[in-house]
């Protein structure tokens, strides 16, 4: 029994070694920990007040962003309905034109005729009745008329 005891106080002066040993490395992890800790306080300071500005930033721009894209889409519809009168006034004019295009037309078709009946009709008329004379005289004389001049006749007639 007395080796049990021995062992036995071995063991502990052991265990008493070793918790000293723990105790000695636990102070210098301490000692580290605090230098660590003073100087990661600013910077743990200082992230935390950028933390805040880029907090009270997004805020900012989320809000002239939603501004701006309402101000867009207000635009864009405006730029609709321009777009959309414009359209309809070219249009509109275009059927104007056409309508304009379509009595010009008309008139100078008139004018057309106009003139083939009012001057065309009766020049034709004249140039057949001196063709009808001319051939009576010729009848009456007894001259022939030659083929050129009976062509000259027809080509005027015509």
């Amino acid at each position: 029994m007395a080796g049990a005891i021995i062992v036995a106080a071995a063991a502990i002066v052991t265990q008493l070694f070793l918790l000293v040993g723990m105790y000695l490395s636990t102070r210098a992890i301490r000692g580290q920990i605090t230098t660590l800790v003073t100087k990661v306080e600013p910077a743990l300071a200082a992230a935390q007040r950028l933390l805040e500005e880029v907090r009270t930033n997004a805020g900012e721009v989320s809000a002239r962003a939603t501004e701006m894209m309402e101000l867009s889409r207000k635009q864009l519809v405006r730029f609709d309905e321009v777009l959309g009168e414009a359209t309809t006034r070219t249009r509109a004019q275009m059927d104007r034109i056409e309508l304009v295009l379509d009595d010009v037309i008309g008139r100078f078709q008139e004018t057309t005729a106009l003139i083939q009946n009012g001057i065309l009709k009766p020049i034709r008329q004249i140039n057949g009745l001196s063709a009808g004379i001319r051939a009576a005289l010729s009848a009456l004389t007894g001259r022939k008329t030659s083929v050129e001049q009976a062509t000259h006749d027809e080509e005027m007639f015509i």
